[in-house]
């Protein structure tokens, strides 16, 4: 039986907000019969900060890089590093295809990297500089032409380190444009910035619904909600690390779902407690604590197969899995963006330096997709070869029958065509070959 120590007293929805919407729509028009004009004007009155052009010369990125600590280098260099080595993993595991299907027909695929890609890095509230590797590395590690990076101002200012790191991932081209305006720019190019093929990364919700608008326009990488997290766990771990692992995401903003679900009710009610107390002390408390109150839950399940259930069922972004068989979840859920399995890992290390991606899909999206990895900068396209006369005619045979059978002639006709030029004189018309 599954019931609720605690429940979430609101419910985040997959429908946008009719006044984001439009308040969205306005801006990205401003700026696709503005451009360079219209992006100065909303970079002024959205993040105060004036410029002659928001793209950042070399110099200003060097000495961004040159204002790290030699501690932040070393640690900027690792979590790249890692980033980096686990993209180029799963890059290897994507092969070109070439394969022989009948005598003479030749069919085959190539991963070919989508040629130019904007990276978008928030950076209003938190510098998430993490988002550069996420994004700009991944990308170039595809194999991607072009990418290049807008990040809005920190406290009026270059946002230094998120500089620092998307020049350190590879970007080509550094913009100081945040929020919407960003995104059009990005999207429909301007006067001095030219146009992407793909946007990826995350944002705000006016952000999300820029790219949701121009999606068709340009590629995107996932349809972005707020922040979630899952923690699934067992007496084997205790209230005190069930609650930092929760409030350390809910922290993310005051609509960022956290949900313990467990088959203890001794830790259900440790944790609750658990974090009570780190609310009196944590720093981040005012938004953490109105998210733990709105959305925040305890799910208490009587068996194993009921915890899998409701982790299915909630299809959360991060999956915090700290039970006595952490691979059972492995091995038997299907919706998550990702799994964080036993203690010793945490959503945390995946956000920020552990090597797999951060930009996860939300509101329940990991029903039906994964986050964003580096195939998905890569298109795969199909291409065919016909080598022999005969092969052709064969082919064209059947092609000719099945497009009448939907009454295409014309495309009928390109298959007609083949029979009668490669095929041999003795081979039946198209139109009356039979299965025999």
């Amino acid at each position: 039986m599954i019931r609720h120590i605690k429940t979430a007293r609101l419910v985040n929805g997959d429908q946008t907000d009719p006044a984001v919407t439009k308040a969205v729509e306005g801006l990205l028009a401003q700026v696709a019969e503005g451009g360079d004009k219209a992006i100065r004007e909303l970079s002024v009155r959205f993040d105060g900060l004036d410029r002659e052009s928001y793209r950042l010369t070399d110099q200003e990125v060097r000495a961004c890089i040159d204002g790290l600590t030699k501690q932040e280098r070393y640690d900027l260099d690792f979590a790249q590093d890692q980033v980096r080595n686990f993209a180029q993993a799963q890059l290897g595991t994507m092969s070109d295809l070439e394969v022989e299907t009948l005598p003479g027909v030749i069919l085959g695929h190539k991963n070919v990297p989508i040629a130019n890609v904007g990276c978008y890095v928030p950076g209003g509230k938190y510098p998430l500089l993490a988002s550069a590797h996420m994004t700009v590395l991944t990308a170039k590690v595809a194999g991607c032409d072009r990418v290049i990076t807008c990040a809005p101002p920190f406290k009026g200012k270059l946002a230094e380190k998120i500089v620092a790191a998307q020049s350190l991932a590879g970007a080509d081209e550094i913009y100081c444009l945040g929020g919407v305006q960003a995104i059009a720019a990005m999207a429909y190019g301007t006067e001095t910035i030219e146009p992407v093929d793909m946007l990826a990364g995350p944002g705000n919700a006016y952000v999300a619904e820029a790219k949701r608008l121009l999606f068709g326009k340009v590629g995107i990488d996932l349809f972005a909600g707020p922040t979630e997290t899952l923690v699934i766990a067992d007496d084997t771990v205790d209230g005190e690390i069930c609650a930092t692992d929760l409030l350390g995401q809910a922290e993310h903003g005051i609509n960022s779902p956290a949900v313990l679900v467990t088959n203890s009710e001794k830790l259900a009610r440790e944790t609750l407690a658990e974090i009570d107390r780190l609310l009196q002390i944590l720093p981040t408390a005012e938004v953490a604590a109105k998210s733990w109150e709105d959305y925040g839950e305890i799910i208490l399940c009587d068996t194993v197969d009921e915890m899998v259930a409701e982790g299915d069922r909630i299809a959360s972004e991060h999956v915090q899995v700290m039970t006595e068989d952490p691979d059972y979840f492995l091995e038997n859920m299907k919706n998550y963006g990702a799994l964080f399995l036993g203690a010793r890992t945490n959503v945390a290390f995946g956000d920020k330096v552990i090597g797999t991606n951060h930009t996860l899909p939300t509101l329940r999206a990991a029903r039906y997709t994964g986050g964003l990895w580096v195939g998905k900068f890569l298109k795969t396209c199909t291409y065919q070869k016909v080598l022999t006369d005969e092969a052709s005619a064969r082919i064209g045979a059947f092609g000719s029958r099945l497009c009448h059978m939907e009454g295409f002639i014309g495309h009928a006709e390109q298959a007609n065509i083949r029979v009668r030029r490669y095929g041999k004189k003795n081979v039946p018309y198209a139109g009356a070959a039979s299965a025999d």
